[in-house]
């Protein structure tokens, strides 16, 4: 499996029967491919539509029914459509309990910047502000590093999302929580060890004592005391 589908697979895991969860664009849209058997749950995109389900196979696609980034989604039975106005009011008003977004970096208390690249051409800031601020939950998928260097870093060079602190971080290396507002290791990946990960991470991370692989009973990140950098917790 692909890295990005690991990631996905595994945010995956943090879905509740019942929930309302945005999906941003990006490798958020693949976690509707892996949604537990016996979990229903609404996603929701913010240009206007409750009901996504799985990327379309290919020839599946329908020209009119995308994501916010444009591209195909399909449509589950009982799905419903409406105007932007109402899409940001469910997000705004607090409606949504989980939203899972791309992350060009975030730091170690867990503040996220994931709209724009100084320099670089950028349609817009999207809802990513509004999504951070308004979900209950929030996850960042993304890679650990990005052309050799880290994304989880001590301090965000990239212009902040928000400068609220996200939940998790899901990579295809770790899990990483902010508890007490500190990075915290909480899972390696199969085949990944704490020496694996801490090499790839700029941020100053703590271990949890309680580190287990993805597949296995998480730890929970509220109970996580603090310690020095690599030192278990």
């Amino acid at each position: 499996m692909d890295a990005q589908s690991l990631i996905a697979k595994r945010i995956a895991q943090e879905l509740r029967d019942g929930m309302l969860v945005n999906l941003g664009i990006g490798i958020p849209t693949l976690v509707a491919n892996f949604v537990p058997k016996g979990i229903h749950v609404f996603f929701q995109s913010e240009n206007g539509l409750i009901g996504t389900g799985p990327v379309p196979e290919p020839g599946m696609a329908l020209p009119w029914l995308t994501d916010a980034g444009g591209k195909p989604v399909t449509a589950l039975p009982g799905a419903s459509t409406f105007d932007s106005a109402m899409s940001f009011g469910l997000i705004r008003g607090g409606h949504l309990d989980l939203t899972v977004l791309g992350g060009l970096q975030v730091d170690q208390h867990g503040r996220l910047a994931n709209w724009m690249v100084p320099g670089k051409m950028v349609p817009g800031m999207g809802g990513a502000m509004d999504l951070v601020a308004g979900a209950k939950r929030v996850i960042v998928a993304m890679q650990h590093t990005a052309k050799g260097r880290p994304k989880i870093v001590r301090e965000c060079s990239l212009p902040l999302t928000s400068d609220r602190q996200v939940d998790l971080v899901v990579t295809e290396l770790a899990v990483i929580g902010f508890p007490e507002g500190r990075a915290t290791l909480l899972e390696t990946a199969e085949g990944v060890s704490v020496d694996e990960v801490l090499a790839a991470t700029e941020a100053d991370l703590a271990v949890h004592h309680g580190l287990t692989k993805t597949d296995g009973e998480r730890p929970t990140p509220e109970s996580v005391p603090t310690s020095s950098i690599g030192e278990t917790v």
